[in-house]
């Protein structure tokens, strides 16, 4: 009987308890690229080939530079000779993980473009923009500016170091003192004499 009423009851809470709500159905795939706009997208990535590479170069020399930084801040507390030997052979290790480093990344970049930047321009452009974005990357006027582009760039560069340099100078050395202040030890933290033994105290007399 006992058993019987335990089965009842589990049949009739499971009876109430409400269904669980039928899974939404999976979004429907997006429909594949025609082979028109695949050979579009091919396009666009070649003529954007330098920029992926130079993109990558950046990335895998930042930590060289950020280290290269970092190490000159310390070589400046040493000695002028140590100073300048330790700066060769920094620089020469920077340069040699440029040499190994950069090739991997860059090779990468090129690999990966298709899956990334490739698949976005499939799924979020049309085949016209497509065509419209490569007689712009394809015009003489376009490849002009293009090579303009590092001459611009170091001629307002010059400019502006010129230009500003009695401004910023001294800010860099007040900050560089503020820095080298904060590294010293604190005064009051400076080893203290230890006190001088007291004379020992005569030997009393029998």
């Amino acid at each position: 009987m006992a058993l019987a009423a335990t089965l009842a009851l589990a049949g009739a809470a499971h009876a109430q308890t409400p269904a669980p709500a039928p899974a939404a159905a999976p979004a429907a795939p997006a429909a594949p690229a025609s082979e028109a706009k695949k050979a579009l997208v091919a396009r666009v990535l070649q003529l954007q080939q330098p920029g992926i590479e130079a993109m990558a170069r950046q990335l895998s020399e930042q930590p060289a530079r950020q280290l290269l930084q970092r190490a000159g801040q310390v070589l400046q507390g040493l000695p002028a000779e140590r100073r300048e030997a330790l700066a060769r052979d920094i620089e020469a290790d920077a340069r040699r993980y440029a040499e190994e480093a950069t090739p991997i990344v860059v090779s990468r970049a090129v690999q990966l473009a298709p899956s990334t930047i490739g698949a976005l321009l499939e799924e979020r452009m049309t085949e016209e923009e497509l065509r419209e974005v490569i007689g712009i990357l394809e015009s003489a006027a376009n490849r002009k500016f293009q090579q303009l582009g590092v001459d611009m760039q170091r001629a307002i560069g010059e400019k502006l170091v010129a230009e500003t340099r009695g401004e910023i100078s001294p800010k860099v050395q007040a900050l560089e003192q503020a820095v080298a202040a904060r590294l010293q030890p604190p005064a009051d933290a400076a080893p203290k004499p230890k006190p001088s033994a007291k004379p020992a105290a005569p030997a009393k007399k029998p």
